[in-house]
């Protein structure tokens, strides 16, 4: 397979993942993309609206959430991803932690595999990743979806992704995955506090000196609406601050459920950036 991630990241600008969320139950959209017809429909224009990759889930992993079966997932899953990997002129990925899953839509064309648990859940995960040639999403998350947000704590946040981090890209290097298929997602709202969500985004230097570009995936979260406080479909703003300073940070790619707007924030703050660094 050839993986358009490589030559994507070689561009000097931040890549903008449009959310496709084929579940009835995600925090911010559950229910809006649960028809295959509306999914593909909204995949098509958040392409339109700039999105350089589809991230498609259909498995919620909000906090709280109950995991469902493999034949469920399934189901939402492959009907949606055949038709976008034979359409869309961007790469697919696939937000999954089961390695069938991954191998399902990998054979029909998707490109990247965005793993919540950083290969951790599914054993064989990381394996079918090397073997399909694809690039891969290492996550960090405290526990797991269903209780990753009771009482989450850390002695020393950073310095806990960093060694995760390294334990985690050493298990991708081990199953064949090459560095550079290799993406870092720090979490957020993943088992985080809001006093952690906002470290993460003001030292995101940390993590991008290991070397491997760094996801950031602040979009809607309730970080944002504790901030603010403000419902999850008024975080419009505040999704905006949060993608600002992620870029600013080192921040490669850019998870988002607004893709028009978050589009136009990311031309914004790259132009900021580099004029910063040619200054």
């Amino acid at each position: 397979m050839k993986s358009l991630l490589n030559d994507l990241l070689n561009l000097d600008r931040t890549l903008v993942m449009g959310v496709l969320n084929v579940t009835p139950d995600s925090f911010s959209d559950g229910g809006n993309y649960f028809d295959p017809r509306a999914a593909v429909g909204h995949a098509r224009t958040m392409v339109a609206e700039g999105a350089d990759i589809i991230d498609v889930g259909g498995e919620s992993t909000r906090p709280g959430a109950v995991p469902i079966t493999l034949t469920e997932e399934m189901q939402r899953v492959l009907p949606v991803v055949e038709v976008l990997t034979a359409s869309l002129d961007v790469p697919v990925s696939i937000d999954t932690y089961k390695s069938k899953v991954a191998r399902a839509t990998l054979e029909m064309g998707a490109q990247m595999i965005n793993d919540i648990s950083g290969l951790r859940f599914d054993t064989e995960m990381a394996g079918v990743v090397s073997h399909y040639g694809a690039s891969v999403i290492i996550m960090h998350m405290k526990g797991t979806p269903r209780d990753m947000q009771i009482d989450p704590h850390y002695d020393d946040l950073m310095g806990d992704l960093e060694r995760y981090f390294l334990v985690q890209i050493d298990i991708a290097r081990e199953a064949g995955i090459p560095d550079h298929q290799i993406v870092i997602d720090p979490g957020m709202g993943f088992g985080k506090t809001v006093a952690d969500n906002f470290m993460i985004l003001n030292s995101l230097q940390r993590l991008v000196q290991l070397g491997f570009p760094v996801l950031v995936g602040p979009s809607r979260k309730s970080f944002i609406g504790s901030t603010l406080d403000l419902p999850v479909d008024d975080r419009l703003e505040g999704t905006a601050s949060a993608v600002t300073a992620a870029i600013l940070n080192g921040a490669r790619m850019v998870r988002v459920h607004d893709v028009k707007e978050m589009k136009r924030v990311a031309k914004m703050t790259d132009a900021i950036r580099l004029e910063a660094a040619v200054a």
